[in-house]
């Protein structure tokens, strides 16, 4: 059976792009930065560490 680990929207405001990332393990939390390259980094880096840390 399938099951949801987290939610990400990606959004650009202006010449800002937002990532915004929900989870069970991390919660809500936001990226902001000048290229879609740097907050898509930084997320998977944080969602890397987040699931690699817990026992699924």
């Amino acid at each position: 059976m399938e099951e949801p680990l987290c939610n990400v929207e990606f959004l650009k405001s202006n010449s800002t792009y937002v990532a915004r990332v929900q989870s069970d393990l991390g919660g809500m939390r936001e990226y902001r930065g000048g290229s879609l390259e740097e907050i898509l980094e930084q997320v998977v880096i944080d969602l890397q560490e987040e699931f690699e840390g817990a026992r699924l």
